[in-house]
């Protein structure tokens, strides 16, 4: 019979490998936190840095040669405009608001509407991504691996995945940037999360929008536009009475698991 033991190559050393194998994992593990990394520091400089650009004032100040360049070049002024919002929602800058707003301005209702939503939608989507490839993966990994109460509660959140996603943009106190990095950590589905993202923004892509739409008489009468407008009742009421409807799955869900536990 020979000899199936593997004779070591000269010069290797016992546990050579093995170490070599945990730097490189360890180098992986870092690669996969930069794109978080670098979302978190583009938005801290954002911050500093376009404060006091990304605002109504900007927009009021360059109203002219917008509206110029789109009439001259409509489709430019889409791709420009879509552009800009992804990456205000990717790098969660300050002027979200703002450029939702100038979609009404420039576009209108409609398609205004359309292009807040779709360009939120890939903002969010980044921000997911970037979130899954570093510490969602991690925490996922470590959620599956943990057992009791932390799996209970992975599985909980994965029975009522797309009623949770739905309240995380239909409920206006929930930070956007929040509602893009929570479903991250927790592992849901990608196309649960684009979905319901662009399902449940547009209420208020709506209202934002709207109020768009009607900037150049606010621009003339020399004022700013009232954001406020989302929390009046006849606003705010719609809205939560879809969370209600969104919460409703969970809520008879809960009753009928109690019904059968007594």
């Amino acid at each position: 019979m020979s000899d199936m033991t593997e004779t070591p190559k000269p010069g290797s050393q016992p546990g050579t490998e093995t170490a070599s194998s945990k730097t490189a994992s360890s180098k992986s593990g870092a690669v996969r936190h930069l794109p978080l990394i670098a979302v978190v520091a583009v938005a801290l400089i954002g911050a500093i840095v376009l404060k006091d650009y990304l605002t109504f004032d900007t927009l009021r100040d360059n109203r002219e040669a917008l509206m110029a360049f789109r009439d001259q070049n409509y489709l430019g002024l889409v791709a420009l405009f879509m552009g800009i919002y992804v990456v205000i929602v990717v790098f969660s800058l300050p002027g979200a608001a703002v450029a939702s707003v100038t979609g009404g301005f420039l576009f209108g209702l409609v398609s205004g509407t359309a292009f807040n939503v779709v360009s939120a939608t890939i903002g969010a989507a980044g921000i997911f991504l970037a979130a899954r490839m570093g510490l969602g993966a991690m925490l996922t990994a470590r959620m599956e691996s943990a057992g009791g109460r932390v799996q209970m509660l992975k599985n909980a959140l994965r029975q009522n995945e797309i009623e949770v996603l739905l309240l995380l943009r239909l409920v206006p106190a929930v930070p956007f940037f929040v509602a893009n990095l929570l479903p991250a950590l927790v592992g849901v589905k990608l196309g649960n999360f684009l979905w319901t993202t662009a399902a449940g923004i547009i209420p208020g892509a709506i209202v934002f929008t709207w109020i768009g739409v009607g900037l150049g008489e606010v621009f003339d009468r020399g004022e700013d536009p009232d954001l406020s407008l989302l929390w009046e009742p006849h606003v705010i009421g719609p809205i939560l009475g879809l969370c209600i409807l969104a919460a409703m799955p969970i809520i008879v869900k809960s009753v009928r698991s109690k019904k059968k536990g007594v």
